[in-house]
């Protein structure tokens, strides 16, 4: 090509390549790139063909929309075409006469009755890995393809790359929420169908294990004490999926009534001794005079405090230290529960209010459950408008602190009317 006949053909493959940097979508930068790739070599169609590993062949992805349609099922294989050889050998080509070439596939012209003459085709490659074939076929009054031409679709295949590799990369997204939605209606199923079932047996055990204990001897009321603590953990745990599982599909209700925060705190400080002294753990609270009234749902803050007390007693070893402290903090009530445990190493602490999560820790893997206590707490806090958050040092303890907005005092202003 002439000095003369190249710049017009460089700038307009500039002015080319900046219309499909400005492509707002990948559909749009496909349909470009087709009329490009024909427009600068002068040729009457061009295709990309994409690899599919599963059928380890080429798929055409995009081609002249008078072709589209008739292409999109048929399947090019790597042996015994040419869009294959070039996308096994990672090499462009350039092929005259492609009715005397024996690697010419003859499947695609007899499916759309059409006559391929010539032909270049390079290889899409991204990161090292070859992913699809880029060609355009039949130069005009047919004339010879050139190396400028493969300059050209060389030129264009970054587009190309980006085009295929964006839209692999939005079906990955895609099936990957599909099946994140499809496990979330299996998890969602299962926590139904474990509720409705378990539910009612579990009460049937726990009313008559407390009936009989009343009624048994001395010796054996240890035995049922055991049935009915661990029948009342597991009711626990079918509660927390429950209201875990009711946050998330926006079914949770709040009944809000004012209550008073250090009251709760109170009592559940009692309801806990007992598990801390069978630790020799010692559980103190230090709470503020004042009432700091919530509107709230009572039942569902104490789950919250009882939870991160639990959390605290568990993983605080004998001997230790488990402190509650209720505060007021500018229009909130502050409530942190701090023990002098085992702590939490820094690389889990994003991860501690996630639902199932369980430190990884041969200090830890001895204490039982599901991982649910914080992201319980977590979720009935949040219900109230509140924010909870964790801070802690591994080998010396953890505090789990959360803020409530208190009810503000209502003011009584007395109205005069004076009449003329």
């Amino acid at each position: 090509m002439s000095s003369s006949e190249q710049a017009p053909k460089l700038e307009r493959l500039l002015a080319v390549t900046h219309d499909l940097e400005s492509a707002t979508d990948m559909e749009q930068l496909v349909q470009r790139l087709k009329v490009a790739a024909s427009e600068l070599t002068g040729s009457e169609a061009a295709s990309i063909l994409q690899f599919d590993e599963a059928s380890n062949s080429l798929h055409f992805v995009a081609a002249s929309w008078f072709r589209q349609q008739s292409l999109k099922d048929i399947v090019v294989p790597l042996e015994g075409s040419i869009a294959g050889w070039v996308f096994g050998n990672n090499e462009p080509l350039i092929v005259q006469d492609v009715a005397n070439d024996p690697r010419h596939f003859k499947g695609v012209d007899q499916t759309i009755n059409f006559t391929t003459s010539s032909l270049v085709a390079v290889p899409l490659t991204y990161q090292g890995n070859t992913i699809g074939v880029l060609e355009v076929v039949n130069k005009a009054d047919n004339a010879h393809y050139t190396e400028d031409d493969v300059t050209i679709l060389e030129i264009l295949a970054f587009y190309a790359v980006m085009a295929l590799w964006n839209t692999n990369l939005e079906t990955r997204i895609q099936n990957t929420r599909d099946e994140m939605a499809e496990l979330d209606r299996l998890k969602t199923d299962f926590i139904a169908i474990t509720s409705h079932e378990l539910r009612t047996p579990l009460g049937l055990i726990l009313g008559h294990a407390t009936f009989l204990k009343e009624m048994i001897s001395e010796e054996h009321r240890e035995p049922m004490e055991v049935i009915i603590r661990n029948a009342t953990r597991l009711k626990e745990i079918i509660e927390n999926l429950t209201e875990v599982d009711n946050y998330d599909a926006g079914a949770a209700r709040i009944r809000q009534r004012s209550i008073s925060v250090p009251h709760i705190v109170e009592d559940v400080i009692t309801s806990f001794q007992d598990m801390a002294a069978s630790k020799n753990i010692t559980l103190q609270a230090d709470i503020c005079e004042e009432e700091l009234p919530v509107e709230a749902d009572a039942n569902k803050i104490t789950v919250a405090i009882s939870n991160l007390v639990r959390n605290a007693i568990t993983f605080t070893n004998e001997g230790g230290q488990v402190l509650v402290k209720v505060e007021p903090m500018t229009g909130h009530a502050q409530v942190s529960v701090s023990d002098n445990g085992i702590g939490i190493p820094a690389k889990d602490m994003p991860r501690v209010f996630e639902r199932f999560f369980q430190v990884e820790s041969h200090l830890t893997r001895r204490n039982t459950g599901l991982g649910l206590g914080l992201s319980v707490a977590k979720t009935m806090i949040e219900l109230h408008g509140g924010r909870i958050w964790a801070e802690s040092v591994e080998g010396e303890g953890s505090t789990f602190t959360f803020l409530l907005p208190v009810r503000p005092v209502q003011t009584h202003v007395t109205k005069q009317v004076f009449k003329s």
